[in-house]
């Protein structure tokens, strides 16, 4: 019989290394763990709180599988997020930034104030999400002094802002960890209902809260401190 030939031992696999700008530099480095593409878009996500793989995926059209994983990946190896088993009777894995992560809010705001100006209209390509508009209405907001979750009615959905003294929350206390959170809060301090055109004005600028609020275009409700000072009473 023909000795059968024995298959070619593939070489070792060589270990993968990230990508670096190879620069001594703090602006370098900071983009060495988040200068890909789609990761400070999983840091806006995470943001809100935990979140599943699925729900990630779900909030962030066009991201392919591969990409989203090798991004959480590589975020864990920064530091910048961590996995973890929610406890029972829930079986399900999490995603949540880490302090560091946390440490890139303002970087994020600061992208979306930036940015704002760019949303003149919106083009038929753009997918939407109503906890989008969280970061660009932080600056509208920042300048509450009455603390509490505020619930924001979009035409796209509702999502929940804790506003007001939030700059003093303790590292891994409940107020540190979600600047935003996603669908309705149990039991908000107050609401404020506004349309998608008055929401882009306030976050670039073009009018303040206390302006909006005003004329009409604002609607606040709730009778707690925190809608009384947004009122302006």
């Amino acid at each position: 019989m023909p000795r059968q030939q024995q298959p070619a031992a593939r070489p070792a696999a060589r270990p993968v290394r990230r990508r670096s700008y190879d620069q001594f530099d703090a602006t370098a480095r900071a983009l060495d763990s988040v200068g890909d593409r789609w990761t400070l878009l999983i840091v806006r996500e995470l943001l809100g709180g935990p979140r599943r793989y699925t729900d990630l995926h779900a909030d962030m059209p066009g991201v392919s599988t591969d990409v989203l994983a090798s991004r959480l990946k590589d975020m864990e190896q920064s530091g910048l997020a961590l996995r973890r088993k929610l406890p029972p009777p829930s079986a399900a894995s999490v995603y949540e930034l880490t302090e560091r992560g946390l440490g890139l809010l303002p970087v994020l705001t600061a992208l979306a104030e930036w940015g704002a100006p760019a949303l003149a209209e919106r083009r038929p390509t753009d997918a939407v999400r109503a906890h989008w508009s969280a970061l660009p209405l932080l600056g509208a907001l920042a300048g509450l002094t009455r603390e509490g979750v505020l619930e924001v009615r979009l035409d796209e959905g509702e999502f929940h802002l804790r506003v007001g003294g939030r700059a003093g929350a303790a590292p891994g206390t409940e107020a540190y960890g979600a600047v935003y959170g996603y669908g309705p809060a149990d039991h908000p301090d107050a609401r404020i209902v506004l349309g998608a055109e008055v929401c882009l004005e306030l976050a670039r600028g073009g009018a303040t809260l206390a302006e909006a609020v005003k004329d009409g275009r604002v609607e606040v409700l709730g009778d707690s401190p925190l809608a009384a000072e947004l009122r302006g009473e």
